[in-house]
């Protein structure tokens, strides 16, 4: 990874202000999209959710956009987007109609209440990636295969899940094969994209999207936005 030049040779701060108006225009196009496709196409509701869930975790793909300055604050405008959603998740959960967008396309059931619970979660831990964890193997791993493990799991082991198994909720081995191969795939290529060339360990993201998958495979239906990257983090400073 090298650094990037700020944009017509910008201020940092405008530049990376650049940067999140970007992030925000790919974010803010996938519920319009994806409710037209469920309105108008009969997308499946839980297709179109976790379609969602993945394009959300692959957000982090702007950060290698962002110019670090130290002492600075400006790359900490990555997490805007999040936060923005952290307040509109709260109001739609609270007051949404049913034909809301976000309701319709980032729901299992339809229920406003939802909104509350795994996707406002998938949010906080993004922001604190975006923070905490900037542009660390830790943080991006974390977004990465919470993003596309979680995000493909669901949709192969409800629709091809033959060997099923119960923990804390309902999973299948097929569903966690997808999650495990959608995590290492996703870990490879976001740690190699954003992060620096030592961090790009393939027998270490290979184990932890291992661990990331049993966790998962053991953890409740909407927790798992919080068990993965916790999972992820704590394995990614023990390995």
């Amino acid at each position: 990874m090298t650094e990037t030049l700020p944009f017509f040779s910008l201020p940092v701060v405008w530049h990376n202000a650049l940067v999140t108006l970007l992030t925000f225009v790919y974010v803010f196009s996938v519920p319009p999209l994806m409710d037209y496709l469920v309105t108008n196409h009969n997308l499946p509701r839980d297709i179109s959710r976790k379609i969602t869930h993945i394009c959300a975790g692959s957000a982090i793909m702007f950060l290698p956009l962002y110019i670090f300055v130290e002492g600075g604050w400006s790359h900490l405008l990555n997490i805007t987007v999040f936060a923005v959603w952290t307040v509109l998740l709260i109001q739609k959960g609270l007051f949404a109609a049913d034909d809301d967008q976000a309701v319709k396309t980032m729901t299992r059931t339809g229920n406003k209440g939802e909104l509350l619970k795994g996707t406002l979660y998938f949010v906080i831990v993004a922001m604190i990636c975006g923070t905490i964890y900037y542009k660390q193997p830790a943080g991006v791993m974390a977004m990465a295969m919470l993003g596309w493990g979680d995000g493909l799991a669901p949709i192969i082991g409800t629709r091809y899940g033959k060997i099923k198994y119960h923990i804390l909720s309902d999973k299948s081995v097929e569903g966690s094969l997808a999650f495990l191969v959608g995590s290492v795939c996703a870990g490879l290529f976001f740690v190699h994209l954003i992060c620096v060339p030592e961090a790009f360990d393939v027998t270490k993201i290979i184990i932890i999207a291992l661990i990331a998958t049993i966790v998962e495979g053991v953890s409740p239906r909407e927790v798992d936005n919080l068990t993965i990257p916790v999972a992820v983090i704590a394995a990614s400073y023990l390995l």
